[in-house]
């Protein structure tokens, strides 16, 4: 990738803006993706880390033009992105601002990977089998093999339902009972899960990837009616699995159970920001009390 500078934008122009946007870094020219895609993960991981707080307005599309050295349509598409995602809004006149994120439906991966870019990872996880974080985990680990992330230490702790048990769903929906079956079949999509994370970051600590990489899950026998994510002690993302009837196969028939849905459910974040009184810090604070009052008392060990 050849990255030129715009006629629009002399050197001297650069050095003018480049101290406002430094934080936004530099442009990688061995990474494959376009300049805008680039930019625009730089411009969302400043986001998504609280570098830039909702209502802030971001860097010119002038300056960050400058401070890439790429054109200002390069910059426009990057934003674009932003927009798309609804994590920028434009005014007419003023420029482009941070969207209030607090109490909208985010998509988890994209604030895993900012969460990635720190030099010490810490993720937190309460649902039902942890397919979701099994899934984004993946793609932001790839990223990590090929050096395009480098966190220095990972600690990821998981907390689901122990489906030896009996529980309230899922269950077979003709008898709405518990059914030995119908758990038997959760409880192989849990281990997979599970055993998919615990692989996962152990194989970067084993390659010596990263420095130190802990991962540990521990079960208890509440259904687990909601999924919660708590990302470096600093966001929260919480969400509820709604119960549907739908019809699986069990013991090779088809059989209609009550089952907990958790993909694509509606995940709600909550950071924690410099004032202690917001709602998004104590929504953080009690997530976190909650998670550590289950973990040390009626969850154990799970057995792989």
């Amino acid at each position: 990738m050849v990255l030129k500078f715009p006629n629009l934008a002399s050197q001297r122009y650069r050095d003018l803006v480049t101290t406002d946007v430094d934080f936004l870094g530099d442009l990688d020219p061995d990474d494959p993706r376009q300049a805008s895609a680039q930019i625009a993960a730089k411009l969302r991981a400043a986001i998504l880390t609280r570098r830039l707080a909702p209502g802030d307005k971001l860097p010119s599309q002038p300056e960050i033009a400058a401070r890439y050295g790429v054109a200002r349509e390069t910059v426009k598409r990057a934003l674009e992105a932003l927009r798309a995602e609804r994590l920028i809004v434009s005014r007419q006149g003023s420029g482009a601002f941070v969207r209030a994120q607090t109490q909208r439906a985010v998509e988890l991966r994209p604030h895993i990977e900012a969460a990635f870019d720190r030099p010490h990872v810490t993720v937190d996880f309460a649902g039902f089998s942890g397919e979701t974080l099994r899934n984004a985990l993946a793609e932001v680990l790839d990223k990590v093999r090929v050096g395009r992330l480098a966190p220095e230490t990972i600690a990821v702790r998981v907390l689901v339902s122990d489906m030896s048990v009996p529980m309230a769903v899922p269950a077979r929906a003709e008898t709405q009972s518990d059914d030995v079956a119908v758990r038997e079949r959760a409880e192989r999509i849990t281990r997979r899960a599970v055993d998919g994370i615990l692989d996962q970051v152990a194989e970067l600590g084993d390659l010596g990837l990263v420095r130190s990489t802990t991962a540990e899950v521990r079960m208890h026998r509440a259904a687990s009616l909601f999924k919660l994510y708590i990302i470096n002690g600093e966001e929260v993302f919480f969400g509820f699995y709604p119960v549907v009837e739908r019809a699986v196969p069990i013991k090779g028939e088809p059989t209609a159970i009550y089952d907990l849905m958790g993909k694509d459910v509606p995940l709600f974040h909550y950071a924690v920001s410099d004032d202690e009184a917001s709602h998004g810090t104590q929504f953080v604070e009690s997530s976190r009390a909650w998670f550590d009052s289950v973990w040390s008392t009626i969850a154990y060990r799970y057995e792989a």
